[in-house]
């Protein structure tokens, strides 16, 4: 099977936080498991380097908008390696591949004719001579009457239309503004209402529920078209005569990153890109994102697939996750309560972060982030469960027979049920429900746990070394299946366990652990927090 996943990008105006890994890891999980399982994967995401934010940041900090979005793409870059997510290419949109691509798209929905002109109104600013973006202008809110900056309110954190900011002034130079004639180039948008509808309908078991609702809700309202260029410096050439002073919009420029990523990484491996995306039978496509880009996944990216007209198939899965919140308010820069992904790599493996994200994670309702949490967790489940699993076997075994694997049976109730959790765990990664497989995991650690308490190896070495050897090697395979089962959601221990017991690398399935095999590099895998909060 050919599986196609897509990781949001994210924008590179500000580090990365904790509700962008709640987001974006799921995509990481699934794609390590449709390896294991010897699929054809392609995985891409990279940084959205476009747009007003960056611009305005860039002014204010007497830099280039290339020079902060190239900062913050280095550092994006080195976070997610550090967390072990696995892009087969994880790329950025000033990237000349990207934007050569996305000119191309965007001159084929025109052809297509689903790109027209229309002149509206838009801000402008006397004083500056320039037509102002949403984020250049700022306010009164026009529900609590505080400082709005763009669509969203500093004091109230309500979002809204630019448009209906009160008292608008330049952000530039405070002057107010006024509403001048500007021709722009639009997308059709509204005429894909009914192909989404469908699209909706037809997805309803494979999209989160937040996407569903979200999308039927724009759906309900009525799509409308959208403007597809703007009046910025910093972006992708329009390539249109007559809209040579424009910009691609970046709603259009970034989505369709996508395809520019998958193609270019296609393109490097010898793989037909647009083969491998009209293959409507053996290919299933994942988007994986947060809740605030679900009409960015559900109307308008579909909407450019079929504007496209090259065949692409549309989104299968959709991978949404709902917020983090801290203390019960959702995170935001304005209120200064951010949890950084750059603090938590200081603090933190990249296992125990990745454990609590997805144990803990956003997948069906918003949850609060707790350090308190994330490290009893680790302690818990991590040092007191699958750790200690792990660990009074191995160090057993060492003190008492040097470490190597006694020649035994494998009791066949734990064999089935390694199988059995194969099979369940498979089932959920495939539909996206990461913490329910996560928790089929925790509750194998459990089970094993209580084999070996039952058994009580530490007697039956004194009294039958053959029942001893039995339970051994049934522990050393339940440990086996331990690290392979692990391995999409901890990589790291994963693999330091397969080292331990002289594991190869292999697919998603039964690992059976050889007889005689002397053990190396026993170590405890996880060490306990002592919190210091």
């Amino acid at each position: 099977m050919k599986i196609y996943i897509g990781g949001a990008w994210p924008y590179a105006n500000n580090s990365l936080h904790i509700g962008h890994l709640a987001a974006l890891l799921p995509g990481d999980v699934i794609a390590r498991y449709y390896r294991l399982k010897g699929d054809e994967v392609i995985y891409v995401s990279g940084t959205d380097a476009h747009g007003t934010p960056i611009t305005l940041r860039a002014k204010e900090e007497n830099k280039t908008p290339k020079q902060i979005a190239r900062f913050y793409h280095e550092e994006f870059a080195n976070n997610f390696k550090a967390l072990d997510f696995s892009y087969d290419l994880y790329g950025v949109t000033y990237d000349e591949f990207h934007k050569e691509k996305v000119q191309e798209y965007f001159l084929q929905i025109k052809k297509n004719g689903y790109i027209y002109e229309k002149e509206a109104e838009q801000d402008y600013c006397a004083h500056c001579e320039q037509f102002l973006s949403d984020r250049e202008i700022i306010g009164v809110c026009p529900s609590c009457g505080g400082l709005a900056k763009g669509d969203q309110c500093e004091t109230c954190l309500v979002t809204f239309n630019a448009g209906d900011i009160k008292n608008k002034k330049c952000k530039h130079c405070a002057q107010s503004t006024t509403l001048k004639e500007n021709t722009h180039l639009y997308f059709a948008l509204s005429k894909f209402q009914r192909q989404i509808e469908a699209l909706v309908k037809q997805s309803q078991d494979k999209w989160r529920l937040n996407a569903v609702n979200e999308a039927s809700k724009y759906l309900d309202e009525g799509l409308i078209d959208r403007a597809a260029t703007r009046e910025i410096s910093w972006g992708v050439d329009v390539p249109v005569a007559g809209f040579e002073n424009k910009k691609i919009y970046v709603w259009i420029e970034a989505v369709l990153g996508y395809l520019t990523a998958a193609e270019k990484y296609a393109f490097k491996k010898g793989i037909d890109f647009n083969a491998f995306m009209r293959d409507a039978k053996d290919l299933r496509t994942y988007y994986v994102h947060g809740k605030d880009n679900i009409p960015f996944h559900t109307i308008i990216y579909p909407s450019l697939l079929i504007a496209i007209n090259n065949g692409f198939k549309l989104p299968d899965y959709i991978i949404s996750s709902e917020y983090i919140n801290v203390l019960d308010e959702k995170m935001s820069k304005s209120t200064g309560n951010l949890v950084p992904i750059n603090d938590l790599l200081t603090k933190y493996n990249s296992d125990t972060i990745r454990y609590y994200t997805i144990f803990n994670g956003p997948e069906k309702r918003d949850i609060n982030f707790s350090f308190e949490e994330l490290e009893t967790l680790h302690n818990k489940h991590l040092v007191g469960g699958y750790g200690n699993f792990v660990n009074r076997n191995l160090a057993f075994l060492v003190k008492k027979f040097n470490g190597v694997v006694p020649t035994g049976t494998m009791d066949q109730s734990i064999d089935k049920m390694i199988d059995n959790t194969y099979i369940e765990v498979g089932r959920l990664i495939e539909k996206g429900d990461l913490k329910a497989a996560l928790n089929i995991l925790m509750n194998f650690v459990q089970s094993a746990n209580k084999y070996y308490d039952d058994q009580k190896p530490w007697l039956q070495v004194k009294d039958s070394l053959l029942d001893f050897n039995n339970t051994t090697f049934t522990c050393l395979n339940i440990m086996a299946n331990m690290a392979n089962l692990f391995s999409p959601f901890m990589p790291k221990s994963s693999a330091t366990l397969k080292e331990m017991l002289g594991l190869t690398e292999v697919g998603w399935q039964k690992v059976q652990i050889k007889p005689n095999l002397k053990l190396s590099n026993v170590d405890i895998l996880f060490e306990r927090i002592e919190s210091t909060r």
